[in-house]
């Protein structure tokens, strides 16, 4: 049976996270109102603006259906705004749902300018992720501290930009905009293999710190 995927869309780059998992042979429901949430096997936050998503969350009384599919089990996917909206801290301060035990900076790799496609270093044995790939950033969260049950799947430099907890991927990058990228085929792959229970609450940690280094692997 075909698994169908909702993706939040009420601002961000939802169509080009639809036409990928699409590509991938899955279905798609672009996700309003809190009725678009039942039934689900999977679910995705886009990239966009995330303080516009927080108050359209809001506008539209999604803010706590969504929390509550967040905490289903299924596998959930995150990119940029998305990640934003799931890190346990935000700086500048800013509501999240803090399901994802990491510490971000917004526009933390800077502005427009700044933006770009860049080399990625990828260090999940056994997750079918290449050595090398790229990753577009478009104004783009940096991951400044993890927590030891956070893993982190592939590094830009020394910055973590792909980490996973339990049925929770995210990515401070842009997978969806490059056909058939690695990272969207290994969200595809959880969600042919259903929900993974989530750990429970943790500390956060420096990334630099003894704790942070040991996730590397």
């Amino acid at each position: 049976m075909t698994r169908t995927v909702g993706i939040l869309a009420l601002q961000g780059d939802f169509a080009e996270h639809d036409a990928a998992l699409r590509r991938a042979g899955l279905q798609t429901r672009l996700v309003r109102d809190a009725a678009a949430l039942a039934g689900l096997d999977g679910l995705v936050l886009p990239g966009g603006e995330s303080s516009t998503m927080l108050r359209l969350l809001g506008v539209e009384g999604l803010f706590e259906p969504l929390g509550t599919a967040l905490d289903s089990g299924i596998p959930v996917f995150a990119t940029c705004a998305g990640m934003i909206l799931l890190a346990e801290s935000v700086e500048p301060e800013q509501r999240s749902y803090g399901r994802l035990p990491i510490r971000v900076v917004r526009n933390g790799y800077g502005r427009q300018l700044h933006s770009g496609t860049f080399g990625l270093r990828c260090d999940a044995a056994g997750e079918r992720l290449p050595a090398a790939m790229t990753g577009t950033f478009i104004r783009a969260p940096r991951i400044t501290a993890v927590t030891a049950d956070c893993e982190v799947l592939a590094r830009r430099g020394d910055d973590p930009v792909l980490v996973r907890r339990g049925p929770i991927l995210a990515a401070a990058f842009h997978p969806e905009l490059t056909p058939d990228h690695p990272v969207t085929e290994l969200f595809v792959r959880m969600v042919g293999g259903g929900g993974v229970a989530a750990p429970g609450p943790s500390r956060v940690v420096p990334a630099g710190s003894e704790n942070a280094t040991e996730i590397a692997g």
